[in-house]
């Protein structure tokens, strides 16, 4: 397995989130990554502009000998009914990405883990939307998330944070 460890999400991160969240806007193969471009639209951006406000929490995912995080886990409280995962103004929207070489490792669901357990002392679930194809899905219900809604034929899912990490046995 790899070595692996994760930390808080900082301010000084956004460079690296905004590379990290363009690799989250996730379409089928064959297709490739989204045009850049589409980070600076306001409803994209909304999810990590500003990184680091009041309420943001998120983890940054690391490796030894790699001087930046391979990924991240984050989650914003957006209000006002904005967002495709937006369940009410309590309900932070969560996003996660690792870069491709680090995917398929289990590194997500152990960077995801510790975002929602950072998250449980602030919030009491967390939603997130996702493509109907994306295989990360089986992740996200290993990790407490069940689906409540489908909005622009995307499934919309919420994890109730004190259920999902309680231990397995």
């Amino acid at each position: 397995m790899t070595e692996f460890s994760t930390r808080p999400l900082l301010a000084s991160d956004q460079q690296i989130l905004w590379d990290i969240f363009h690799i989250a806007l996730w379409d089928p193969p064959p297709a490739r990554l989204r045009p850049r471009s589409v980070l600076v639209l306001p409803e994209v951006r909304i999810y990590a502009e500003h990184w680091g406000r009041d309420g943001d929490i998120g983890v940054a995912g690391e490796i030894p000998g790699r001087k930046a995080p391979i990924g991240a886990a984050w989650m914003r409280l957006i209000t006002g009914g904005q967002g495709l995962a937006y369940i009410d103004d309590s309900t932070p929207q969560l996003g996660i990405a690792l870069f491709p070489a680090y995917q398929r490792q289990g590194l997500g669901e152990r960077m995801l883990r510790a975002a929602l357990d950072a998250a449980k002392h602030r919030y009491q679930r967390v939603s997130l939307s996702v493509h109907p194809e994306n295989p990360a899905i089986a992740l996200y219900r290993r990790c407490g998330f069940v689906q409540v809604d489908v909005r622009k034929s995307y499934p919309v899912m919420t994890c109730e944070l004190r259920q999902a990490l309680r231990p397995s046995y």
